[in-house]
């Protein structure tokens, strides 16, 4: 819904008087100046975390300045020592395989197989969490760590930015 809002803004050259950004680049802006305090202590055990860049939001969105906002808060959120880049990233990431239709398309083979790409990306990272800003990407990536054997817990930001913020 983000992408064909902002999409359809850009090719239909409607007229609006509003910024149209994501909220993680709100998130971002907010930690960065004190309105959202985070801490990331609570990671005692060192979990590894990771991170989907959706193609909507980064690719045919609003580029690598979300994807670094994304990385940032990430970081800010579960420790900076903690976050495990994929490679390639930002705009340069591979599809998950479950946008544009995908996930309910009914081709689950083929979604799978194409999927497998990303499967084996996230896995060399040996990340114990995904962070999935994209609903598609979030289904998508749970569904092929299970069915490709993966270890790592799917989850979207916001679970961890609650888990991270300090309270008044």
């Amino acid at each position: 819904m983000f992408y064909a809002t902002l999409e359809g803004l850009r090719r239909f050259k409607i007229p609006h008087n509003f910024e149209f950004i994501s909220i993680i680049t709100l998130y971002a802006q907010w930690i960065r100046e004190g309105k959202l305090v985070v801490d990331p202590s609570w990671n005692t055990e060192g979990v590894k975390f990771t991170v989907q860049d959706p193609c909507k939001l980064v690719r045919q969105g609003l580029g690598d300045q979300v994807a670094e906002d994304l990385r940032f808060v990430i970081k800010k959120v579960v420790g900076a020592e903690n976050f495990i880049d994929v490679w390639p990233n930002k705009s340069n990431n591979y599809c998950c395989g479950g946008g544009g239709g995908a996930l309910q398309a009914g081709f689950v083979k083929n979604r799978r197989k194409f999927g497998k790409i990303k499967f084996d990306q996230l896995a060399s990272t040996g990340a114990d969490v995904v962070i999935t800003p994209c609903h598609n990407c979030h289904t998508q990536v749970l569904d092929i760590c299970d069915h490709y054997g993966g270890k790592w817990k799917t989850t979207h930001l916001w679970n961890w930015i609650e888990k991270a913020m300090v309270k008044p």
